[in-house]
């Protein structure tokens, strides 16, 4: 292990190969380790990625980085803070259960119309009407990936039919290509995003993927909030509905028309911070200090150095 590494964690520093090598920084002002020496940099999570500016900036002042360590998914906010000689991996993986879980979560309250009854509640109100369900649906995964993955595998229980869509064709994996999306929406039930942000998803989900699906179908966008166009969103008006856990603009103001749009239910990017996720990327940033610190292949690497 050449240089210094600086992490989140103090369990990290505690079990790193040789702890007194390295130092912990938690976000915000920048840490009063010395930034020179350090080689390996864990850039502090937090659910969403806003605010990251700071944590990100003080990459300048590393001159001897080897390795950028995320811990979310998405990487494409990272990219033009990280030299080209400089590794960058990922958290793939570490997030599956969570958003998968909120992803399941939001398609449920949407479908049983929880807040209907949570309003309810609140007002001591008895109001029954018929609800809808996920059983028999036609559920619309666009993103698969490891977290597509694991959406379906918490749908299939609910007695559901999952389509699978990527951004090219798997037909071994029974994956379609997402040139194959307008053929398919008129079909579906249910969509789920979880594509990352990159300038081909950038407005994927827009007016027209919006006027091919039936009426009263449900969106759910757990991915990332410009992935899905918010004016076409709301000009649906409650013909198509929606559950975001991020949002375009993100956070969204206070009086911004989503959060009184018909048919539309937001939650604050909540969805990959789970109680689940922070054992299991500490468990991983273990793993993966040791990896480097015994120059062996990292795990999760999305731009290799050059």
């Amino acid at each position: 292990m050449g240089g210094r590494a600086l992490v989140q964690w103090e369990q990290n520093r505690a079990n790193a190969p040789d702890p007194r090598a390295v130092d912990l920084y938690g976000g915000g002002a920048a840490p009063e380790s010395a930034l020179e020496e350090v080689a390996f940099y864990q850039v502090p999570y937090t659910p969403s990625t806003q605010g990251a500016d700071a944590r990100l900036d003080i990459i300048a002042r590393m001159p001897a980085l080897e390795v950028v360590q995320l811990l979310s998914s998405g990487y494409e906010h990272v990219l033009s803070h990280v030299p080209e000689h400089v590794t960058l991996c990922n958290g793939r993986g570490l997030h599956d259960a969570s958003t998968a879980e909120h992803a399941l979560a939001l398609m449920l309250a949407a479908q049983r119309d929880l807040p209907r009854w949570a309003l309810d509640q609140r007002d001591h109100r008895w109001g029954p009407v018929p609800q809808r369900s996920l059983a028999d649906s036609r559920v619309m995964v666009i993103g698969y990936g490891s977290i597509g993955e694991a959406v379906e595998c918490r749908l299939l229980p609910f007695e559901t039919e999952v389509v699978r869509v990527a951004s090219r064709a798997r037909p071994d994996e029974g994956v379609h290509g997402v040139d194959e999306l307008h053929a398919l929406l008129p079909g579906a039930d249910v969509v789920v995003l979880v594509t990352p942000l990159t300038e081909r998803t950038r407005g994927l989900f827009g007016a027209r993927e919006f006027a091919l699906l039936r009426d009263d179908a449900l969106v759910v966008n757990v991915g990332r909030g410009p992935v899905l166009d918010t004016e076409a969103l709301l000009a649906q008006n409650g013909r198509v509905r929606a559950a975001l856990d991020v949002t375009d603009p993100e956070p969204l103001p206070a009086d911004h028309p989503l959060w009184d749009a018909p048919g539309v239910l937001v939650t604050p990017h909540v969805a990959g911070g789970s109680s689940a996720f922070y054992p299991r990327a500490r468990a991983f940033l273990a793993r993966q200090l040791a990896r480097w610190a015994t120059g062996e292949p990292l795990a999760n690497v999305v731009r290799p150095a050059r």
